[in-house]
């Protein structure tokens, strides 16, 4: 990612200025300059990010550029706009649309008049991208300076202006109804791509430069009746525009023409990605952060950072209260982690963030929701850990950032982890210890193998976005388990001592551009610690998973130690455990290796820590037992003592409790010592028997995992009482809350009783008291009596007025609440855990006791504030939510469900009567706050979510309008969502209100993913019912899936007239933001059905259609059948593209006597109907006797080619054969087990290395589709052998019970039962026909097919006395048509005709290579004689219509034929007088792939016997569509004879031998039109080129011939006359028809100029054309990149072996490392970048970084330069490096010269020939 510029051919170099103008009305407008230094001479064209922006004008240095802008997203475009099925294709466009713009969507050429000037190699204070060494290495001669010239800067000037952004910056500006708002403008990540939005770039996070700002704002805003104080100043307004910006404030000043403006000066010195720049500019309250004068600095505080806080007017109020802890905050990380890595941090709270905060260099975004007064008491807490984190990315996410997007996890957790290290100073370890454990157990809950890795150096792309969250909470518990194994080794103190030295080597700029990968960052942590964590990082880091482990343990009094079996098991290795490929992708791990902590409270009180090493799934430890007391022993002087201490500390005693070490001596201990207390609270004590059980333990209990090293779901099997002594007398308050978890689950009355006891006493952390109180549902059941209810109302009653009989029945009390006092927040918190605990406690029947939904009510009405110092604002949410939660029953009827049409369920008068006194109070406080709002209207908020439960329950009736206004612009955002979530669970998808869903499209955002209806979720399920959960889990897939089709079935939802008309519209609009346009595309994903994308039809303006010119009719020519040599490789068909030609045509009887059926989709003009055959003049053929052999085997050739077979039957395969077949491999390849099958094996993507060792006859089922298709195969026999084969090979690689050979076995059943079907049908079917079959007949002359020769210029020299029927001919081209069969006859004149003046030539080879060895020998079989007489007739005919017909294109359109698999002879009659110039210069011209044979009298015909129609899609040709001008047509001279060597009889071949070709000796000006120098043919790369553009979205239109008619462009072939395309160039390239490189990239580059040529600039196919042209130059430069051969890279292999392996070459062996060695000063004297070694070298060695053996030697001789430079050449490791030279000298001469004498004598060697063409 760091060497972009090399691809691109500039760097960004010291710094971008950027001016800006900001009206504040929805408009910038200004300049951005930016410095680039060349990388390359041959600069032409700078490529540029921008988005959303107007080019106004573009200058380089000081003169103006050409430029071309084109944003793909604004230009979004699909077949069917209107069509709301087309959205598959809109996404796919989509994406297009982002690869595209990766490459930049501003391009400037450079102007001639700006020279790039090279400013040598000197490096100057900056480093700079351009001057890192590429991969190439210096030659031998070069010194040791930067490989990479420096050119000169240039300056590139950019004017552009901005309306209306829809991403990347946000303008908060006065509407109707939100008038007051306060207008301002600031940067937002609303999209990835967001910094483009907003300024032209290279938006790349891994390209830095320096930035100067200049904002010019209006001096001040309107504020509208603001008022003034008397002595203000300022009568503009009270607040002044400000801009706030990254980088350090240099000065403000007054605009030069404008006295109304200001301009604000910001500059970045540090280099800074534009992805890390943001500014907000608005009338901002400025608060000073004051220093920290107490701090270790000096007292003036001047080194520490300045500090800032902006919020707008009106929450100057809230600002300080704050952010009044970041100066804390600040010193914390400086001390702890390195200086701050700037200058000064700003904090800027503005409205309507997308995102929660947006952090950049030096400056935060945060959104005004985290502001909070002085009397907030929930909202401290999430402020707090948010701004420390946008702090403490400063130095993780800003300074230092992720070396590649799989780095992001360490980048993140490190972030999160030095922010809860400051949570832990700041808030206390008992919150940050149980935050963590809170987080672990969220962890555990998703990390069950449906979430990857935290890190997955195999993906290249950023984590998604649904993976992030999982990340972000995973990495810091990681990097918090690691803390804690490296401060287990003894010699480190963990991360404290690894994070400092990662903060130094950024800010000291030893890290290379200041990006951390997680190889860098384990290999400090090994440095520093001397633990190697390559295992820790391969189950925590590269592997997904948490294991789960079973604990149990026994006290073994004989061995007196304790017995602990631990089981440990892989829940998500589980889930993938039989799915190779998800465990593949997910790397889940399968076993956790690692030490425990475990620790034993032995019967004295000390704890013992012990170390359980795991290393197996399942291990028993002995765990020696320290104490010397068997057991606790209750009549022991200490455990009296300790009793003493107690009842001291009962009475009041404090130093007594602290001598105790207890957590429950804190507070008074009347309720639990006083008997009659005791009775009040009903207490329950231990039994004896209990009490004997516990007298008789060894120790009182035993944590494992005490030091939280891992993340795991530990299960431990203890005593109750156990736990309660954890729970009472551990100070972890992990400790406490794991004996909370496991105590719940044991409901009793002493259970009840320790909670309440835990609630009550105040020692306790808060959170543990709010788990206890929570925990005491559980106890709150009928078997109990109601234990646990009761205590809750009795903890409860503290906050309440007391009843005044003592013995008042708690379940019938009426609770008045006191004033609030929420001063000790510690219980305020637990009161609203009780209140939710109290709500959550159900009767079997899934009811709340009606007492509860009474105290509840209650606790509305008689709330009150009025004395309270801080906001109830929360509290009464948390009633209002538990009023809702009580309210709702958690068991459905009877039924199971409620659906729309229920009656509401049914209320008893009680029930009625409660539920009318909740809607009361809720509503009452719903208006309490319109008129006296409350913090962000959160009351409003919970009131919303109240009437929505209760009217999904169906106890309230769901009326859409109570809170439609709501939804309207103007409320807070958070009610705004608030009021659509209501919305949307009513029948949001009614028109009405779904046209305005549509129109606030905002909306959209924050419901996507929560859309609930009555018709979709059918049974009502309340969230406190636990016991859904698995159930939902099990049928989540299926119920997914039928959902789904609901959906899209559902008249109101998927049939929505109102969704269907307005989605693609508004997704299409250009102002549609990011987030917007994916959001419309997932909702169309779920409710409609989209269609499968047809290759698109290009609907071209055509110019009006030319006159067809019709010849003369001509009379006819019956010929008589006789057998002929058949043609199967021969002529592909023709077409002429005017009409469809139906699959049956019967031509009319008046131009033949005998119906012609013709299979194929070709098309007649309706003159060419008329012309079905024609006389032609007979010129004088000699003959020549057939020997009866060939005459057989023609016959034999004949009846198989009676009709005119398609390519898939051109082996003899029957159409039953062929269909059956295609039936099976169809379901084949569509069955679910064929997933393996479906494409050849790779031996690197499928991580089967040996695979070709093993299998030596690979088969799969697209090869065996394309046998099919290319009719290979012969009957339907051979494609089951095929099959049968790849089973075999299938079942032979992979053992049995593998994956593989599972899916083997389950297709080849699927298989054999279709097969046998299969079969069974064909072979009745074959004994119907045999059954019905007449006898074969003769072919009568009656049925003989008109004669369609085409017509030849004057007849040439006389043609020699060999002629070759089984070729056709250089001139003479007849098709004959003879009952349904089509074939070729030509008589084939040995001479040839030089090329045409003018006409670029090309050898075209046949569609089909057939071996020479199965020609057979010519015998005269009286076809000789036919073709001598229609020869003879046609040129006598030519002769008397010479220069009275012009040439006409009666062909257009055959080129379009060589993929048709059917031969249709007979095309449209050419005109007399043009030349059959493709027959006559073919023969001019071998092919290149095969060296001429020693039969050189069947070259020349034989070759010209495919050529004569092979000028269709299959690759340019000389004819040009068969059409020749009339220049041409007089200056083609005539054919020059080629002798016929007399060593060896003509051998013609039936099926046309085309690639014995005569040397050109007739063609002397092919020598001049030889390229100087060529690459061989690498069909391999070739292949590969074409599978990877063919995979491109944008070469669906270039993947078959263009069929005229079907693509609708009947001109085509009149305008295109060398057509080409990709299944064209496949064909070729199997055949062998190109030579060498360049004539396939020829060919490749003639399909983007057809297409140019034929398509207007910026149509549908252009648009591809050209994106299909930039990939196809990427594809071809790799193609031809040069690289050793492959004896050369293993003989120099060979020498670094044996280099390596002499002793001499330890000083080389390894790079330099000047902290090891104990040379600091290495790199001054030796330049990185020039730094070699063996290593090294070898490295760049196997990645085919040398062409060359003298770049390695250069290399080398480098590494021995350095060495002597360093050390001297006296020292011992210059005398070591002379050695090392010469043994590698000695080395390379061996293989020097042995290279050259293997090319001097083994010249036909496939490899040296390639090397010698490459040289």
């Amino acid at each position: 990612m760091q060497r972009e510029h090399a691809r691109r051919g500039f760097s960004i170099y010291v710094h971008q200025k950027v001016v800006l103008e900001i009206d504040f009305s929805g408009s910038l407008w200004g300049y951005t300059e930016i410095t680039i230094v060349p990388s390359s001479k041959d600069l032409k064209t700078l490529h540029l990010h921008s988005r959303q922006c107007t080019i106004h004008s573009v200058r380089v240095g000081s003169h103006a550029a050409d430029f071309v802008f084109h944003d793909p997203l604004a230009n979004l475009s699909i077949s069917s706009p209107q069509d709301c099925h087309t959205h598959p294709e809109l996404k796919r466009r989509v994406y297009s649309a982002l690869a595209e713009s990766d490459e930049g969507e501003l391009s400037i050429a450079i102007p001639k008049e700006v020279s790039l000037r090279q400013a040598g190699h000197a490096v100057t204070g900056i480093v700079s991208e351009a001057a890192t060494p590429e991969p190439q290495t210096p030659g031998p001669m070069a010194a040791p300076a930067l490989p990479v010239p420096e050119f000169a800067p240039i300056t590139v000037t950019i004017e552009y202006s901005i309306r209306n952004p829809a991403d990347g910056i946000q303008f908060i500006l006065p509407s109707d109804a939100y008038p007051y708002r306060v207008p301002h403008v600031y940067t937002t990540p609303s999209s990835p791509d967001a910094a483009r939005c907003w300024v032209p770039c290279l938006d790349n996070l891994w390209e830095k430069c320096m930035w100067d700002f200049e904002f010019i704002v209006p001096r001040h805003l309107e504020q509208r009746d603001a008022p003034l104080d008397e002595d203000d100043e300022l009568p503009e307004g009270e607040n002044p525009t400000v801009v706030v910006c990254s980088g350090e404030f240099m000065e403000q000043v007054a605009h030069p023409y404008n006295s109304g403006k200001t301009i604000f000066l910001y500059s970045q010195r540090q280099l800074t990605s534009v992805q890390h720049i943001a500014f907000a500019a608005g009338p901002f309250h400025v608060h000073p952060i004051p220093a920290d004068l107490s701090s270790a600095e000096d007292a003036s505080g001047t080194s520490q950072p300045v500090m800032h806080a902006f919020c707008l007017p009106g929450h100057e109020a809230l600002l300080a209260s704050s952010v009044s802890f970041m100066r804390s905050a600040m010193s914390f990380y400086s001390t702890e982690f390195g200086s701050y890595p700037f200058m000064s941090h700003k904090l800027v709270f503005v409205d309507e963030m997308p995102t929660q905060r947006f952090d950049s260099a030096t400056l935060s975004l945060v959104t005004v929701d985290l502001l909070h007064g002085e009397d907030a008491i929930d909202q401290v807490f999430e402020t707090r850990h948010c701004l420390s984190h946008a702090l403490a990315c400063q130095w993780m996410g800003i300074d230092i950032q992720q070396k590649t997007w799989s780095d992001t996890w360490l980048v993140n957790g490190l972030g999160l982890y030095i922010t809860g290290l400051f949570i832990r100073k700041l808030l206390g370890n008992n919150e940050y210890r149980f935050r963590l454990k809170k987080d672990m157990e969220r962890v555990l809950e998703s990390d069950n193998g449906s979430m990857p890795p935290i890190c997955q150096p195999q993906v290249l792309d950023p984590p998604d976005s649904a993976t992030l969250p999982f990340i972000n909470l995973k990495a810091p518990l990681v990097l918090h388990i690691l803390d804690r194994r490296l401060g287990k080794s003894g010699t480190s103190l963990g991360l404290s001592r690894v994070l400092p030295k990662v903060f130094l080597s950024a800010i000291s700029g030893e890290m290379l551009n200041n990006a951390i990968s997680t190889h860098s960052f384990l290999r400090t942590c090994r440095k520093v610690s001397g633990i190697d964590p390559r295992s820790f990082a391969e189950q925590w880091i590269y592997g997904s998973g948490c294991p789960t482990f079973g604990f149990s343990a026994s006290f073994n009094r004989k061995k007196m130690a304790v017995e602990i079996s631990m089981r440990q098991e892989a829940p998500a290795f589980k889930a993938h455990e039989n799915n190779e490929i998800s465990k593949a992708l997910m790397k889940p791990v399968p076993f956790f290796e690692g030490q425990m902590t475990i620790r034993i409270h032995e019967a004295d009180g000390t704890p013992y820590e012990h170390v359980l090493d795991i290393r197996s799934p399942f291990k028993r430890y002995e765990v020696p037992f320290n104490t010397k007391y068997k057991r606790v022993r209750r009549n022991t002087k200490r455990y009296l003592a300790r009793q003493a201490a107690a009842q001291a500390a009962a009475e009041g005693d404090a130093e007594a409790a602290a001598a105790m070490d207890m957590v429950d001596m804190g507070f008074g201990l009347e309720i639990w010592e006083n008997e009659k207390e005791r009775e009040n609270w009903k207490v329950a004590d231990w039994t004896e028997e209990d009490e004997q059980n516990m007298a008789g333990q060894t120790y009182e209990w035993i944590r494992i995992d005490a030091d939280f090293e891992w993340i795991a779901a530990i299960a431990f099997d203890q005593k109750d009482y156990m736990w309660v002594s954890q729970l009472q007398r551990d100070r972890d308050v992990v400790a406490q809350y794991e004996a909370i978890l496991v105590l719940s689950k044991v409901p009793n009355p002493i259970i009840s009783s320790t909670l309440t006891k835990t609630v009550l006493v105040s020692n306790y952390y808060f959170r543990i008291r709010c788990e206890a109180a929570q925990a005491l549902v559980t106890c709150a059941i009928q078997r109990l009596e109601w234990l646990g209810l009761f205590h809750l109302f009795k903890l409860f009653l503290r906050y309440c007025y007391e009843p005044e009989d003592p013995r008042q029945d708690l379940f019938s009390h009426t609770y008045v609440p006191r004033p609030n006092e929420f001063s000790d927040l510690a219980e305020y918190f637990v009161r609203k855990s009780l209140l939710r605990a109290i709500a959550r406690v159900r009767f079997d029947n899934g009811k709340t006791p009606s007492v509860i939904r009474q105290f509840l009510v209650d606790q509305l009405r008689y709330n009150d504030n009025t004395t309270n110092p801080y906001s109830d604002a929360f509290y009464i949410c948390s009633i209002i939510s538990a009023l809702a939660c009580a309210t709702i029953s958690t068991v459905p009827p009877e039924r199971g469900e409620f659906t729309a049409t229920d009656s509401q369920p049914v209320q008893d008068v009680q029930d009625a009567d409660l539920l009318k006194q909740a809607l009361a109070e809720v509503d009452r406080y719903r208006s309490m706050d319109r008129l006296i709002p409350t913090y962000h209207n959160v009351v409003t908020v919970a009131v919303i979510e109240f009437h929505l439960m209760l009217s999904v329950a169906n106890l309230v009736p769901h009326d859409p309008r109570l809170f439609f206004p709501l939804t309207r612009e103007g409320n807070y955002t958070q009610v705004r969502m608030a009021a659509f979530d209501y919305l949307f669970f009513t029948k949001w998808y009614t028109p009405k209100i779904m046209r305005y869903v549509l129109a606030v499209i905002l909306a959209l955002l924050v419901t996507m993913g929560e859309m609930r209806t009555l018709k979709e979720n059918d049974s009502v399920l309340i969230e406190e019912d636990g016991t859904i959960a698995d159930k939902t889990k099990e049928n989540k897939k299926s119920d997914m899936d039928m959902m789904i089709k609901a959906l899209r079935k559902d008249r109101e939802l998927g049939k929505n007239e109102i969704i269907r008309e307005f989605l693609m519209p508004i997704a299409l609009a250009p102002e549609t933001d990011y987030e917007v346009r994916w959001s419309l595309l997932k909702l169309a994903d779920l409710l409609i059905r989209g269609t499968e994308e047809a290759p698109p039809k290009v609907t071209i303006h055509l110019p009006p259609t030319p006159v067809v010119e019709a010849p003369p009719p001509l009379p006819s020519v019956k010929v008589p059948l006789k057998s002929r040599p058949s043609f199967k490789s021969g002529v592909p068909p023709t077409r002429t593209p005017s009409t469809p030609f139906p699959p049956k045509l019967k031509l009319p009887p008046s131009s033949s006597q005998t119906d012609v059926s013709v299979r194929t989709p070709s098309a007649l003009t309706p003159a060419a109907d008329k012309l079905d055959v024609f006389v032609v003049p007979k010129p004088p053929v000699p003959k020549r006797p057939i020997p009866e052999k060939e005459r057989e085997k023609e016959k034999e050739k004949e009846k198989k080619q009676q009709k005119n077979v398609p390519k898939a039957q051109s082996s003899g395969m029957s159409l039953n054969d062929l269909r059956a077949s295609r039936n099976a491999l169809k379901k084949l390849q569509t069955h679910k087990h064929a997933a393996i099958f479906l494409q050849p094996v790779d031996p690197v993507r499928d991580r089967a290395p040996n695979y070709f060792d093993v299998i030596k006859h690979p088969m799969d089922l697209s090869t065996m589709s394309a046998k099919l298709e290319q009719g290979k195969y012969k009957d339907r026999f051979d494609f089951e052998g095929d099959f049968r084969l790849m089973v075999s090979n299938a079942k032979s690689y992979n053992p049995p019970g593998s994956f593989a050979h599972n899916e083997t076995l389950a297709l080849e059943t699927f298989f054999e039962k279709q097969w046998v079907r299969i079969n069974k049908t064909l072979e009745a079917a074959d004994r119907t026909v045999q059954s019905r079959a007449p006898p074969p007949p003769s072919a009568p002359p009656a049925r003989a097919a008109p004669v369609r020769p085409t017509p030849l210029p004057p007849a040439p020299a006389p043609i020699p006395s060999t002629p070759m029927p089984s070729a056709v001919a250089a001139r003479p081209s007849i098709k004959l048509k003879v009952g349904g069969a089509s074939q070729d006859i030509s008589a084939a004149p040995a001479k040839q005709a030089p090329k045409p003046k003018g006409k670029k030539v090309q050898e075209r080879a046949p569609s089909r290579v057939l071996s020479p060895v199965t020609a057979p020998e010519y015998i005269d079989d009286g076809s000789a004689d036919l073709l001598e007489e229609v020869i003879a007739i046609e040129r006598e005919k030519d002769e008397e219509r010479k220069q009275k017909i012009t040439p006409t294109n009666s062909e257009k359109g055959k080129d379009k034929e060589k993929h048709v698999p059917k031969l249709v002879i007979g095309k449209r009659k050419k005109i007399a007088d043009e030349p059959e110039e493709d027959e006559i210069l073919a023969l001019a011209k071998p092919p290149k792939r095969e060296k001429p044979t020693p039969s050189p009298p069947a070259a020349g015909p034989s070759a010209a016997a495919p050529t004569a129609p092979q000028n269709g899609v299959g690759g340019p040709s000389t004819l040009r569509n068969g059409t020749v001008s009339s220049k041409s047509k007089q200056k083609a001279p005539k054919p020059t004879p080629v002798p016929e060597p007399p060593s060896e009889p003509s051998r013609p071949s039936a099926k046309g031998k085309e690639k014995e070709v005569s040397p050109p000796t007739a063609t002397p000006s092919k020598a001049k039109k030889a390229p100087a120098e060529v690459t061989p043919i690498n069909e391999k790369k070739c292949r590969e080129i074409l599978k990877t553009l063919t995979k491109l979205s944008d070469a669906r239109i270039f993947l078959k011939p263009v069929d005229p008619i079907l693509d609708g462009c009947p001109t085509y072939y009149d305008e295109i006359k060398e057509p080409m395309d990709f299944q064209t160039l496949s064909t070729k390239l199997s055949e062998g028809q190109y030579a060498t490189m360049e004539e396939f990239a020829k060919d490749v580059e003639l399909i983007f100029k057809n297409c140019r040529i034929f398509n207007p600039p910026t149509t549908y196919p252009d648009q591809c054309c050209n994106a299909l042209e930039r990939a196809w130059k990427k594809e071809w430069a790799k193609a031809m990149e040069k690289r050793l051969a492959w004896n050369e890279k293993r003989s120099l292999q060979s020498i670094m072996n044996r280099l390596v392996a002499d002793p001499v070459s330890f000083v080389f062996r390894e790079p330099v490392d000047p902290i090891v060695l104990g040379v600091p000063t290495y790199f001054d004297v030796i330049p990185r970048r020039d730094a070699r070694d063996l290593r090294t070298i070898r490295q760049k060695l196997d990645a085919d970084k040398y062409d060359t053996i003298e770049a390695w030697e250069a290399d080398m001789e480098l590494m021995i330069h350095n060495a002597k430079l360093f050390n001297g050449a006296d020292s011992e490791v210059g005398q070591v490096a002379v050695v090392v030279r010469s043994k590698y000298r000695e080395m390379l001469s061996g293989i020097r010269s042995s290279t050259t004498k293997r090319k001097g004598s083994e010249k036909a060697t496939p490899q040296p020939a390639k090397k010698a063409k490459l040289g």
